[in-house]
């Protein structure tokens, strides 16, 4: 049996709200609010440990699929294969604004937000801009980054080269269709290669090729990740795609300039960096430097974890670890 919504004992779901937009949650437990903000290629499905593990502790643990993404809708319909609008509907201030939405849909004034991937800097930002509701932050793999002096794709392209895959990600409807082709073997091979004992270095794409080039199909599955898991995945993809996940990427020099009032601004709440040290995040340049000085951006941060043997798939790969180390910083703050 996959895997999916009904058969996970202990984890709901429901449709809220979200000022228009259709959002899909599952959720666990009661008591204080904590949600949980998935990366790319991923849903809510990625946090199925911490759901149930944060209930188990007594919150409230909601995991929300993100605009765009699987079984939530562009803002002001249901979803389904026409979404999305627009690409400039996928900036960090929407990503941010539908978190505050959220917890209103919720009827909570405050939150811990913990965010993995691309659901990091949504939730740093939420935590950056939005203090007053945000009373923790926890950032898995991607940690806070303040605002850079010039747009990222310029510096990418000059550091990385055209075939960096977020660059590559620029071009409407290529990986698109390359990613959906096949998304059983896509979602094998991305969470695969990204994991603790996949190849270590950085997904810079060849001349001609495409993002899975740079994902090579594994002979077996890490020890973490099951045929079902995958075909859990494969399955949330099936109507919406991954058009709304890509347009993330496609905003990232339109949120530079969309965050220009912040720029090298403080996340000012207390925070938590959790990574492995054999993340790919931690290979871009310069990331592996900027942990010591983590607090210089963040002066609540407590002592970054680092999970050794530990990939891309923080919370997924090590899900006990990574739910003591949430569970401990959230009781914290109480």
């Amino acid at each position: 049996m996959v895997p999916d919504d009904d058969s996970l004992p202990g984890i709901t779901h429901r449709y809220v709200d979200a000022r228009g937009l259709r959002m899909h949650i599952a959720e666990a437990g009661t008591g204080p609010l904590v949600v949980l903000l998935h990366g790319f290629p991923e849903s809510w499905y990625s946090w199925r440990y911490q759901l149930t593990a944060l209930a188990a502790a007594g919150f409230h643990a909601v995991a929300p699929d993100q605009r765009g993404y699987c079984r939530t809708g562009p803002p002001g319909g249901p979803g389904g294969p026409d979404r999305p609008a627009d690409v400039a509907d996928y900036t960090i201030l929407h990503l941010t604004g539908d978190v505050i939405a959220l917890l209103d849909a919720l009827g909570e004034q405050r939150a811990v937000v913990a965010g993995h991937d691309w659901g990091a800097p949504v939730a740093w930002h939420a935590a950056l801009l939005r203090p007053d509701r945000i009373r923790g932050v926890i950032g898995l793999s991607v940690p806070y980054r303040p605002r850079g002096s010039s747009p990222p794709l310029a510096a990418m392209r000059a550091g990385l080269g055209a075939g960096f895959y977020m660059v590559y990600f620029q071009q409407p409807g290529v990986a698109d269709q390359e990613l959906n082709a096949d998304r059983t073997a896509t979602f094998r091979r991305v969470l695969s290669s990204a994991s603790g004992d996949g190849p270590q270095g950085l997904p810079v794409i060849p001349a001609g090729g495409g993002f899975l080039d740079v994902c090579p199909e594994p002979s077996a599955l890490p020890g973490w990740l099951s045929a079902d898991d995958i075909d859990a995945f494969a399955a949330q993809y099936e109507q919406a795609g991954f058009t709304g996940p890509l347009n993330w990427y496609r905003n990232l020099d339109r949120n530079w300039e969309l965050t220009s009032p912040w720029h090298h601004a403080q996340v000012t709440v207390p925070a938590l960096y959790v990574a492995g040290d054999r993340d790919l995040v931690l290979r871009f340049p310069g990331a592996r430097q900027m942990i010591p000085r983590l607090a210089d951006f963040a002066p609540q941060l407590r002592e970054p974890v680092l999970l050794p043997g530990c990939g891309h798939w923080t919370q997924q790969e090590r899900p006990a670890e990574v739910s003591s180390a949430m569970i401990g910083f959230i009781r914290e703050l109480d």
